[in-house]
């Protein structure tokens, strides 16, 4: 047991370090747009490339967990990130900003896939809720990686020293952590507790990603993280196009939006384990839609600052209970399972915002924002049914 206890700490730290690692881009955004002199579709592009580097790397992470376990993978992915940050800030030209963001998404998605099948399975031990204060340890990261990184700007640092700043923070906590989480060995032996059956077996079979209830969890994900990738890569840009604040302070909406979130993530279990998951998913997703249409809609700053925090509170504690429903799918491994549905859910995050660049591009930001509030508004309905389907089989 105290094997598991300093597994779920250490889990909570590579959760921060995923967080701060990626949500450093978004005090950069701003700045890379005028350096390249690229308008909204050609971002798109950019953001795209970054996704697409993870989407690539998630299959391929399940694979190396598969051989070499997942805090192997967390290191890699870690480092990657690590020294990539730094290179975001120089690059001059497009061509290499797109190889560099590649790179970039790459490292996210390893750790990303990695770090939430160690959580599944440290949870599935430890026999009580984790996911959301584990997914709150990402959001504190947000909130430092996006504040912090333009808090070292004002006090003097140049973007390039503030982000090998940001770099070594992520280096030193992986060092620090490491050893803690699960060994290879160990890891596979805790699925098999778990799940009563063989891990390489279960492993072998990739049709279960086919799964109906793998790609509806999938989809649900997607849609969830396309609106906090929303929040990451376009929160900036609206702020300071459409609501005229400067570069340096744009990064002030993710961080309301990140704050809210950790708030409430940090005290997730407990209110996973006092409320039925579908009423936090259905007013979940209520909130967050009502969040995007205060923002659009308002022109007093206070008030969209409001509506930030409002998708941060709907958001917050949907996701950990799609992540938990999936590692305990039946007939399904979570080491299949779980790598399927982060795949697909941080594909939202990751490469979702390139479709809000066309969007914006062709018609608004507004109108790319307004489409995903009725994207929550589906999801609301999706897992709705998805509930009666469930309670009906029961029966």
């Amino acid at each position: 047991m105290n094997d598991i206890v300093k597994a779920k700490k250490a889990t909570r730290w590579i959760f921060f370090v995923c967080g701060l690692g990626i949500s450093s881009w978004a005090p950069m955004v701003p700045f890379a747009k005028d350096r390249l002199g690229v308008n909204d579709a050609d971002l798109g592009f950019l953001l795209l490339l970054l996704g697409f580097g993870a989407m690539i790397m998630m299959p391929v992470s399940g694979v190396l967990m598969s051989k070499m376990g997942s805090r192997k993978v967390v290191a890699i992915g870690t480092l990657v990130t690590a020294l990539t940050l730094p290179v975001l800030v120089i690059i001059p030209s497009y061509a290499g900003m797109a190889i560099a963001l590649f790179v970039f998404g790459a490292g996210i998605g390893a750790v990303d896939v990695a770090m939430n099948s160690h959580g599944v399975q440290v949870q599935n031990l430890y026999g009580r809720p984790i996911m959301s204060s584990l997914h709150g340890l990402f959001s504190v990261g947000g909130l430092f990686g996006s504040l912090g990184l333009g808090f070292l700007m004002t006090i003097g640092l140049n973007p390039l020293y503030a982000s090998f700043v940001i770099s070594a923070m992520l280096i030193i906590l992986l060092i620090s952590q490491y050893k803690n989480l699960f060994e290879d060995k160990f890891e596979k032996e805790a699925i098999e507790k778990y799940t009563k059956t063989e891990v390489h077996a279960k492993e072998g079979n990739g049709f279960q990603w086919l799964n109906k209830s793998v790609l509806l969890l999938g989809f649900m994900c997607f849609s969830l993280f396309l609106a906090e990738g929303m929040m990451l890569d376009w929160s900036a840009i609206f702020l300071r196009e459409l609501k005229n604040i400067s570069s340096e302070f744009a990064g002030i909406g993710y961080g309301a939006f990140s704050v809210s979130m950790a708030v409430m993530r940090l005290a997730g279990d407990k209110i996973i384990e006092r409320f039925n998951s579908k009423i936090i998913v259905l007013c979940g997703c209520f909130i967050v839609a009502t969040g995007l249409m205060v923002i659009i809609i308002s022109s007093l700053f206070p008030v969209v600052l409001f509506g930030f925090i409002l998708i941060g509170i709907g958001a917050s504690n949907i996701v950990p209970i799609f992540f938990s429903e999936g590692g305990r799918i039946k007939g399904v491994s979570p080491s299949i399972s779980i790598p399927a549905i982060t795949t697909m859910g941080y594909t939202g995050q990751l490469a979702g915002p390139a479709l809000v660049g066309y969007v914006a591009y062709r018609f608004s930001l507004e109108t790319a924002f307004g489409l995903i509030a009725f994207l929550m508004l589906l999801v609301a309905v999706l897992y709705h049914f998805r509930k009666v389907y469930a309670e009906r089989r029961t029966f």
